[in-house]
């Protein structure tokens, strides 16, 4: 896919374009700053600390990644990716880890979309961003968890904290199975960049 925006990792240089985007929307999906799927640190409870701060915190530590897409100098979505131990908090959790014969060392696990982009295609330029930067920094076999709609029954586009199973399979993802009502677990293994 053609990207018409830049792509930018989530860096202490890049986070207050990320925070600036975060707050437009009162702190995303009821104040949660994308940190839902964080887990705590060695360093960072995060019970003790806001939103914010927390996500700041993991993102100082280096164990919270994201794709940005800038509009010029404002973020306008974001694509949450890391390792399991940085990313425990999935839904459906057990059902996944019953079907799983290993676990992939990647996982993708959140979408977010300023609501003056939603329906351009900004969210798939930030899972191409995120498969990007997953290339260089080596590659590997990752594992979404994106939404089934419903044929015929039109979903708002705020609901799809995690993207469309058809956005995945453009992507190039594989659908494996089902979890939960309307979540799907789908993987694909990312060749590192070529240097």
């Amino acid at each position: 896919m053609t990207t018409s925006h830049d792509i930018k990792a989530l860096t202490p240089e890049t986070f207050p374009a990320w925070l600036a985007l975060a707050q437009k929307h009162n702190g995303v999906w009821g104040g949660c700053y994308c940190s839902y799927f964080h887990g705590d640190t060695e360093q960072t409870i995060k019970r003790e600390y806001d939103g914010p701060t927390f996500k700041q915190r993991l993102v100082t530590e280096g164990v919270a990644h994201a794709a940005l897409v800038f509009d010029g100098d404002a973020a306008i979505a974001w694509c949450e990716y890391g390792s399991p131990h940085e990313l425990p908090g999935i839904y459906h959790r057990k059902e996944f880890d019953a079907g799983e014969a290993h676990q992939a060392p990647l996982r993708i696990t959140c979408f977010f979309v300023d609501r003056d982009h939603r329906r351009s295609g900004v969210a798939r330029e930030a899972l191409d961003g995120a498969l990007a930067l997953i290339a260089q920094a080596g590659g590997g076999e990752v594992v979404s968890f994106p939404n089934e709609l419903v044929p015929d029954k039109k979903t708002s586009s705020s609901f799809l904290h995690n993207g469309t199973r058809a956005m995945f399979e453009k992507a190039g993802f594989t659908f494996e199975r089902d979890i939960g009502k309307r979540k799907t677990v789908m993987r694909i293994t990312v060749p590192p960049a070529v240097a």
